[in-house]
């Protein structure tokens, strides 16, 4: 085998395994289907409407659960707190009728709300500000301190200070939630809570998958290697 056939078997190679790890994940995910819960929970007054979801019939073994706001620019509030705003998401063997007790089932330790998130903000509607609330500096990641994911504690305010305990996720913003191990969905129960139950839509946009959600920069970081070996094929 030639020197340029070799490379070029790579460069193939890699664009192969560059394709699988965009696409896999969205090929290997399914929606789930929410109802809402009787009551609201969240911080003082209570506001959160809660959302639950059987994931007994998902089918696999679950790696990843990704959130897409669809709010389409309708409901809650402008600025910051644009799109869908999520008090907390919790996976629990317990079967909840209403808002209260999906507060206070316990959660199974399978979220890292730290390193275990994939953020993509969405957009803000105007007046536009530095950052969407409850995200990081610079706005690409959350801020677990303010948002307290694992928890329905929300305050539905857009008054700073005032409003904590929750993360706006911006217009078509993305959400995603690498677990720390995999699940048997078997008999297990996702709860997510829509702070101030103002309309804003997440809960039909809600996926789980059987592979990891990638961060962005590992791919960024692939695209550049991929440009690389092309680079250093053409002067060879």
């Amino acid at each position: 085998m030639t020197h340029t056939a070799h490379t070029t078997k790579i460069i193939t190679g890699m664009v192969a395994a560059l394709a699988w790890i965009l696409l896999a994940p969205a090929a290997q995910a399914v929606p789930v289907t929410f109802s809402k819960l009787t009551g609201l929970s969240g911080g003082s007054p209570a506001e959160t409407a809660i959302f639950k979801a059987d994931l007994s019939s998902v089918g696999f073994p679950v790696a990843a659960i990704s959130i897409r706001d669809n709010s389409g620019g309708l409901g809650g509030a402008v600025g910051q707190f644009s799109g869908f705003d999520l008090d907390a998401i919790k996976l629990s063997t317990t079967d909840c009728p209403d808002a209260a007790c999906a507060a206070a089932a316990a959660g199974l330790p399978l979220f890292d709300f730290v390193s275990g998130l994939v953020f993509a903000p969405g957009t803000q509607r105007p007046p536009v500000d530095p950052k969407l609330f409850g995200t990081g500096v610079g706005g690409t990641t959350v801020d677990n301190g303010v948002a307290t994911l694992a928890l329905f504690d929300g305050n539905s305010t857009t008054a700073i200070p005032g409003a904590d305990g929750f993360v706006s996720m911006g217009d078509n913003g993305v959400l995603s939630f690498n677990l720390t191990s995999l699940l048997d969905p078997v008999g297990v129960f996702l709860y997510i809570g829509e702070v101030g139950d103002n309309g804003e839509v997440a809960a039909s946009n809600i996926d789980v998958r059987r592979n990891p959600v990638p961060e962005p920069v590992t791919l960024a970081l692939f695209g550049l290697g991929l440009v690389g070996v092309g680079l250093s094929r053409r002067r060879n």
